[in-house]
């Protein structure tokens, strides 16, 4: 879900001094609920000593313990040593996190180096947020769990019996049924009378028509992010280094044929001083094929960044840096993609409701339109009610660029929101079918609210409330894509040993929402790599000679 913006029945959800929310917060809950902090205990495998990783190797390093990283660890480190970097913390203790009814307010409480959401805003003005913990935007999301389309595994040439796969293997752990409130069954009310049919009921396929989707909150109404997937991995074989941040990837030459091959990171403390780094590296044999891997997963503005900050991109973009040029690679942070959200406010004024993630969606036009509502908080006493939809497949692409060479700011990004004509007469559409929806008997009637004096008519008028309204749906993707940056593998091109997994590969987003599908991929090339090594057997982490 998103937050609204200004226009007809609109209105921006102010954002409170977050220091005072999220202290007046945990103040409530550690007095209400003494017991909370201490029931998600730190897992033995999570560590935040850098010095205690410093100069050791692994067979694998993954860049980014988020929503594909995770999955991938815990499969890797079914037979190799796997070191997983994630510059946030672990969620366990954050029950911002964990709770489903503080639901939103991790996204009113941001800071430059610690909040487990880091706010960024593009080029077109745009806030957006990205996740910064273990378990990466899974923690921080609406938890709304929804597979990739049958044509979307076709077009992207995955392996269906392996997809579906990795799919179940996440969902015995981290998906359940959610049980519907009286407003998701209103809103469900209100996607069938706006006439988006058929009605398929709960499902986790992403389908023409209403239905509801799966949620990674239990009946508990407590959020399983994917770090809970790590649960499944080898814990001899496992280590999660937390609140560190990867500076940059090494390169070294082990081959006669003068190959580029990454062998390990640099990495800080994320509130320290960039001055203080430590390195870490991947296992080293004489046989190129035991040699191990770093793979990116840092997601779709921390891995193109990534590989910017490491040398691998466009030269002229990195001379403005003085980085030192390992390959030339132009893709890199290229495609850049967001789709457009247009988004409604349902309530007449805020309210002090309890925060609610959405459960039931409404896909129309041929799977163009994805509409969906919840509860959001907008400070710590009041709500808002906003009903909001997005355009799947936008034609509208920007660019990732460097903005610092510390990796703890975020990049600069331009989605060019709109830009292309089709994706502009889209939004007309979608606008009209937002309204239809807010308009309708049944939100009106559950609210007592009626919009027909807000109405908007006209493609001019609506074509003006999409460009002064454009808003994010936080699934955000591209600038590593695959078939420039990466192969059909996810095989980084020009150099050995460098991968990426995660949303930056993707050229659209897939389902309903894309946390399902990152999951799975995770899980998916997680298998694919240990098919490819299956001959070779587990070792150990050491210390670099």
């Amino acid at each position: 879900m998103v937050r609204s913006g200004e226009g007809p029945n609109m209105g921006i959800l102010h954002k409170t001094h977050p220091l005072s929310i999220k202290s007046i917060l945990l103040l409530q809950i550690l007095t209400s609920f003494p017991c909370t902090l201490s029931q998600g205990n730190r897992p033995p495998y999570i560590t935040s000593d850098l010095k205690e990783i410093s100069g050791k190797s692994f067979n694998y390093i993954i860049v980014g313990g988020g929503t594909a990283g995770c999955p991938l660890a815990a499969t890797l480190s079914e037979k190799f040593s796997v070191l997983l970097v994630e510059r946030g913390g672990s969620p366990y203790e954050d029950p911002l996190v964990m709770d489903r009814k503080y639901y939103g307010f991790s996204l009113l409480n941001t800071d430059e180096y610690s909040s487990v959401a880091q706010s960024f805003i593009s080029g077109e003005g745009v806030t957006n947020h990205r996740g910064r913990v273990l378990g990466g935007s899974s923690a921080i999301n609406g938890g709304f769990y929804s597979r990739a389309s049958a044509d979307f595994v076709k077009r992207v040439g995955w392996d269906v019996e392996l997809v579906e796969d990795a799919y179940r293997w996440v969902e015995s752990r981290v998906v359940f049924p959610p049980e519907l409130t009286p407003w998701q069954f209103v809103a469900e009310f209100g996607f069938l009378e706006a006439g988006i049919f058929p009605y398929n009921g709960y499902t986790l396929e992403h389908l023409e028509g209403t239905k509801i989707g799966a949620s990674v909150f239990d009946s508990y109404g407590t959020r399983h992010t994917s770090a809970d997937l790590l649960e499944a991995g080898h814990m001899e074989n496992l280590t999660v280094l937390v609140n560190s941040t990867v500076r940059n990837l090494l390169f070294c030459n082990h081959s006669n044929n003068n190959e580029t091959r990454a062998c390990g990171i640099t990495f800080i403390r994320s509130n320290g001083s960039l001055e203080e780094s430590y390195e870490a590296y991947l296992n080293y044999a004489n046989d190129s094929t035991l040699f191990g891997e770093v793979i990116l997963a840092a997601g779709s503005l921390g891995s193109p960044q990534m590989l910017l900050l490491s040398g691998i991109g466009p030269p002229e973009h990195l001379k403005k840096f003085n980085i030192s040029l390992i390959s030339d690679l132009r893709g890199v942070g290229r495609g850049m993609q967001d789709n457009p959200c247009m988004a409604l406010l349902a309530d007449a004024k805020p309210q002090d409701r309890l925060p609610e993630p959405p459960v039931v969606a409404g896909i129309a036009h041929d799977l163009k339109f994805i509409i969906e509502a919840g509860i959001l908080p907008i400070s710590l006493n009041a709500t808002r009610m906003p009903v909001a939809v997005k355009y799947a497949f936008p034609a509208s692409r920007g660019r990732l660029k460097l903005n610092s060479t510390d990796p703890r700011q975020n990049p600069m990004v331009t989605f060019n929101y709109l830009s292309k004509e089709e994706d502009m007469k889209a939004c007309i559409e979608m606008a009209q079918l937002l309204q239809s929806v807010v308009r309708s008997q049944a939100i009106s009637l559950f609210l007592g609210v009626e919009h027909k004096e807000d109405e908007l008519s006209g493609e001019e008028e609506l074509a003006e409330f999409c460009k002064q309204n454009v808003r994010t749906f936080y699934h955000y993707h591209g600038g590593c894509g695959v078939g420039s940056v990466v192969d059909e593998d996810y095989r980084v091109y020009g150099v050995k040993g460098l991968r990426v997994v995660d949303g930056s590969t993707f050229l659209e987003s897939p389902g309903t929402n894309p946390m399902a599908t990152l999951m799975m991929l995770g899980r998916y090339q997680g298998i694919k790599i240990l098919r490819e090594r299956g001959q070779f057997g587990a070792s150990n982490t050491q210390d670099h000679p």
